[in-house]
């Protein structure tokens, strides 16, 4: 959202990603902002990068960019995904210079074919990306592992509405600290 001088408004935030994503009405969770919720159920990095040139006519003026990718990736068995979110990072920095691009971690998902170090392996080198690109790094993982509350659905990949309760705890902690130092 802008203003009508063509300055950002501090209460637009655009979501992007997967079903994770997607699935969830951020906006009953996130009242003092307009959200716009780009997920996909079943999007991988390289189909989110691929999206991004259409979606600046659909958001011009994001203040906030929320990216969470990589769930689809992992459940192809396709290990190699982070130097795209380093790209997605890249092209919506240059597309949205202002907005404050936020990447979550990788959810601490039950899936039986992981070792079960890979996300956190995984995370680490997100949490790298983001400081070598200048954006944050918002760490799920450590809160979902952390919760004693029921936090997946029975398939271990989507989320409850606790999840979601969580998510959006942890994304307004931070979000709140980035517009109080604006």
């Amino acid at each position: 959202m802008t203003t009508q001088n063509g300055q950002i408004a501090a209460n637009s935030f655009l979501f992007l990603g997967d079903s994770l994503v997607a699935d969830n009405n951020w906006q009953p969770r996130m009242p003092f902002c307009t959200v716009h919720n780009c997920g996909v159920p079943g999007a991988t990095t390289r189909e989110l990068l691929d999206s991004l040139p259409a979606l600046r006519r659909r958001v011009p003026r994001p203040r906030g960019i929320v990216v969470m990718i990589g769930t689809n990736d992992l459940l192809a068995e396709r290990y190699d995904f982070v130097d795209t979110i380093r790209q997605i990072i890249i092209k919506l920095s240059m597309d949205f210079p202002a907005a404050e691009i936020i990447v979550t971690s990788i959810l601490p998902m039950r899936l039986p074919f992981l070792a079960e170090d890979t996300i956190a392996r995984l995370n680490d080198h997100i949490e790298a990306t983001t400081m070598q690109t200048s954006c944050c790094y918002l760490d799920l993982y450590s809160k979902f592992t952390n919760s004693e509350a029921d936090l997946f659905q029975a398939d271990g990949i989507h989320l409850t509405h606790r999840a979601y309760e969580l998510w959006t705890r942890t994304l307004l902690e931070h979000v709140s600290y980035l517009l109080e130092n604006d």
